[in-house]
């Protein structure tokens, strides 16, 4: 977290989500995941496109959705795998999920989804290979990157360019939202993420989540070594995965803190409510006279069977 740039931050970020027209635009570099987190995230992406703002967002010439049929410019760069690479990847990763139900963090993060991320992660070290692409936007003079934490290669881009980051995500593993956002989460009371406990743990549920932390230290370095190596190698310094979280400026988090369990909170972190992949459907008008002739029904019902018994 960046706590001199937050008070210039804020009005930024007013400006991108809440304003229509009476404040100056922005200029946004946005940084995506493929996925559902795409479809999550561009319904943002269309609603500031719609209100004004002057977006570029950067993708890899390999994606699922990625930037398809956006009114914004769309960078594309020359990707190190092909879709059938991101598809067997993906299908290998669904289907531990579902065959291996109750595994461990370790067996998680280090076998069926180890390669899927790490296609994922190699994608940021082609993006910084093109280099007219990275002259681009080294001259644009962006306000900030918008950007999927789960990719991480926008964490790079925004220290490589010294911009203001504004992450949008649900929740981060690995205690590097609490972590980054230098948030206090006191284990006796705030379960991680993974385990389903309520805030109201007993015993046994309080020294397993400890253990659990403890594992997360142990084994998520090694799930984001490639990570590190790569943006080590673009920003020309050795850094670790805090490093690339603790640059964030705003944490927008798409979630509600009544459904999360209580905890401290951080001024930069900002609940946005649960947006989904796609819009719902507003539920069909039910009058009062269809309710009433349905319990006229039931009645009429109800007496024949008890006349009939009588």
């Amino acid at each position: 977290m960046a706590p001199a740039a937050l008070p210039g931050l804020l009005p930024l970020c007013v400006c991108l989500l809440l304003t229509s027209g009476l404040a100056e635009a922005g200029k946004l570099l946005v940084v995506p995941m493929d996925g559902s987190h795409w479809f999550t995230m561009r319904s943002v992406v269309e609603k500031l496109i719609h209100r004004g703002h002057e977006l570029v967002v950067v993708v890899p010439d390999v994606s699922w959705q990625l930037g398809q049929s956006l009114n914004c410019t769309v960078k594309t760069y020359k990707a190190s795998h092909t879709l059938e690479d991101l598809n067997r990847e993906f299908v290998r990763f669904a289907d531990a999920q579902w065959k291996n139900q109750g595994q461990t963090l370790y067996s998680v993060l280090m076998t069926s989804a180890r390669g899927f991320f790490e296609t994922i992660f190699s994608h940021c070290r082609s993006l910084f290979n093109d280099k007219k692409l990275v002259e681009y936007l080294k001259e644009s003079s962006f306000d900030a990157v918008f950007l999927d934490p789960f990719d991480m290669c926008g964490l790079i881009v925004a220290k490589y360019f010294s911009l203001p980051s504004v992450i949008f995500t649900r929740g981060i593993l690995c205690s590097y939202l609490e972590e980054g956002a230098q948030c206090p989460a006191p284990l006796s009371y705030v379960p991680r993420i993974l385990l389903g406990f309520s805030d109201a743990m007993t015993f046994q549920e309080k020294v397993r989540n400890h253990i659990f932390h403890l594992e997360e230290h142990l084994v998520c370095p090694y799930f984001f070594k490639t990570v590190v190596e790569i943006a080590s190698e673009i920003l020309q310094t050795p850094v670790t995965v805090y490093d690339l979280y603790s640059h964030t400026s705003i944490w927008l988090l798409r979630t509600d803190f009544v459904l999360d369990s209580p905890r401290p909170v951080m001024p930069n972190m900002i609940f946005i409510g649960g947006i989904n992949c796609n819009q719902g459907k507003p539920l069909p008008e039910v009058s009062c006279l269809s309710l009433s002739k349905i319990g006229i029904i039931w009645l009429w019902i109800f007496k024949k069977i008890f006349l009939t018994e009588l």
